[in-house]
């Protein structure tokens, strides 16, 4: 008997997230990746958090503009949860259930470190919170971008409109950026089974090899 689908069955969904901090480049490599496995016959859907929805972007707006900072951490973690509920049933499990890869910026970890443990969220709600939106919704891969606060805060500057302003979360210090850095870089070492660090601070083409490189191995995609 064959192990590989049949005829009229789709491949696998995979679902692959990419986190990390300001400016480390999560969108282009996200295009990036989104290219290769198109031009390997790989259906792919691209996405983002908080977003991908048209109710997930209205929480977007509402909290990158600052409009629920004075709620705290956990009424945001909330806001969160309710955006990427949404996001899970509109659009990332349809998806997988069509044998597409979900590319997605940013998830659950996200969540973990900016409202929890670089925020002061109480975990064992967040863990909950996250318990109860994900159900069986969990990424088969995440890519960690990893570059210094500084130089991350220095390239999203970059790339903002001369017009634009820092949004909610990019406008605070480089310390608290710096905690988010380590605090990413601690789930990927509480579970490597799922997540890759990849050194960020490198130019994009060898960046982008290392993460189709990493793809492969672990997705054999």
């Amino acid at each position: 008997m064959s192990d590989g689908p049949g005829p009229s069955e789709p491949a696998a969904g995979r679902f692959v997230t990419f986190e990390g901090g300001e400016g480390a480049g999560k969108t282009t490599q996200i295009a990036r990746l989104a290219t290769s496995l198109r031009e390997r016959g790989r259906d792919v859907v691209v996405t983002r958090e908080p977003g991908g929805t048209p109710g997930a972007e209205a929480v977007r707006q509402f909290v990158l503009s600052g409009g629920a900072e004075a709620l705290g951490t956990d009424a945001e973690a909330i806001l969160f949860a309710a955006a990427r509920l949404d996001h899970i049933a509109q659009v990332i499990r349809p998806a997988l259930a069509s044998g597409s890869v979900v590319l997605c910026d940013r998830f659950h970890d996200s969540t973990r470190v900016y409202q929890g443990s670089a925020a002061g969220a109480d975990p064992e709600f967040l863990s909950i919170l996250e318990n109860a939106v994900l159900e069986e919704t969990r990424p088969d891969l995440t890519l960690i971008l990893d570059i210094a606060a500084e130089a991350g805060l220095a390239r999203a500057a970059t790339r903002r409109a001369p017009s634009a302003q820092a949004d909610r979360f990019e406008r605070e210090t480089v310390e608290v950026h710096e905690a988010r850095r380590r605090a990413f870089l601690a789930i990927a070492e509480a579970e490597p089974d799922r997540c890759v660090v990849v050194d960020a601070s490198r130019d994009e083409d060898r960046v982008a090899a290392e993460i189709l490189v990493a793809v492969a191995q672990r997705l054999a995609l």
